[in-house]
């Protein structure tokens, strides 16, 4: 069957209205599919600035994993740092051990878990900065060891001190939680430079 011209030209003219009528139907349907990709596109973008401050926040909350780990010993450290800047007697005694010893940096030998608390409470000892800084920890089965930089300042016996020490923590692992047994003080540098007027 021959197409005359006259009819080739009518399909050619239903065709182009035809492809006319698509790409008007199909414009829309493309700004549509545009419109939710950026509303994709956007979630994705705040989903992922935001996913870093969740896990920090998350982090942050997080308690050390249970048992006799690095982890919990650093908390437990952190405990009686803070409690010793804060002059907290009670959360010091939380810390130690009933036979915990403190071998000062002048070679004296301190023994029982009430010596700090005790002086705090009296007044007899007050920090005024207890900064720690530099931690090392070493791990023995169920024994650790606590070495870090202290800056350490106050009143002892009325007179102020200002020092700087390396201190080691010896810590035990008994009944599912961290004690204290030994704190051992070291000078940092020459006793001579230290702002110690008596202790």
């Amino acid at each position: 069957m021959k197409l005359t011209r006259l009819m080739r030209m009518a399909f050619a003219v239903a065709r182009s209205n035809s492809v006319a009528t698509q790409v008007e139907v199909r414009e829309p349907m493309k700004r549509e599919r545009m419109r939710i990709m950026n509303g994709i596109l956007t979630l994705i973008i705040v989903g992922l600035l935001i996913a870093p401050i969740a896990s920090l926040k998350a982090a942050g909350a997080a308690k050390p994993a249970p048992g006799a780990t690095g982890e919990s010993v650093m908390a437990a450290e952190e405990e009686l740092t803070r409690a010793l800047r804060d002059n907290d007697a009670d959360g010091i005694a939380r810390c130690l051990s009933d036979d915990w010893a403190v071998i000062s940096a002048r070679g004296g030998v301190g023994q029982g878990k009430s010596i700090f608390p005790d002086g705090i409470k009296s007044g007899f000892l007050k920090h005024t900065a207890y900064e720690v800084s530099e931690p090392r920890v070493r791990l023995y089965g169920n024994v650790a060891l606590v070495t870090t930089k202290l800056h350490n300042a106050g009143t002892f016996g009325g007179k102020p001190y200002d020092v700087l020490e390396r201190q080691t923590d010896v810590w035990l692992w008994k009944d599912g939680g961290w004690k204290c047994v030994l704190t051992h003080e070291a000078w940092e540098g020459a006793e001579k430079d230290q702002k110690e007027l008596s202790r």
